[in-house]
């Protein structure tokens, strides 16, 4: 790799580790959106407490935060994963900027969609972000 191309590789890496840092930093609003939600509805003594009792079932808008929380975690490591990977294998390309910004705009907007119990749109809208996942994917294992 000569110094030139070296640089516009590091130019077009930095965008697609940035969408993973904010995606981790979206993962840790979700955990604490979860959590306020969960701590609303037992009390502050059942957050700072063992919680090793029987809870009755989270309210709807808990529920939902918990499911998306989950939700986010059954892809986040593979997103992780797939972009490091295409950093190690030098594999960063059109599809890996474009897949990176499908997977975090899609997971944004799919947070504050989930939380409102909006359903359709919901899950196309995880689909697009899923479709990202795919063109990552794609980079790393064909160029």
């Amino acid at each position: 790799m000569t110094r030139a191309s070296a640089g516009r590789s590091l130019a077009r890496m930095r965008i697609e580790l940035t969408l993973l840092g904010a995606t981790l930093v979206l993962a840790l609003v979700n955990i604490f959106a979860a959590g306020r939600a969960r701590t609303a509805q037992y009390g502050t003594k059942w957050n700072v407490g063992a919680r090793d009792g029987e809870m009755p079932p989270l309210n709807p808008l808990a529920g939902r935060l918990s499911r998306a929380q989950a939700n986010l975690y059954e892809t986040l490591p593979i997103f992780a994963a797939a972009i490091l990977a295409c950093a190690v294998a030098g594999r960063f390309d059109m599809k890996t900027v474009i897949g990176a910004h499908l997977y975090f705009f899609g997971r944004l907007i799919y947070l504050p969609l989930y939380a409102a119990g909006v359903p359709v749109v919901r899950t196309l809208v995880w689909t697009i972000a899923t479709f990202g996942l795919v063109l990552i994917l794609w980079a790393l294992l064909f160029g």
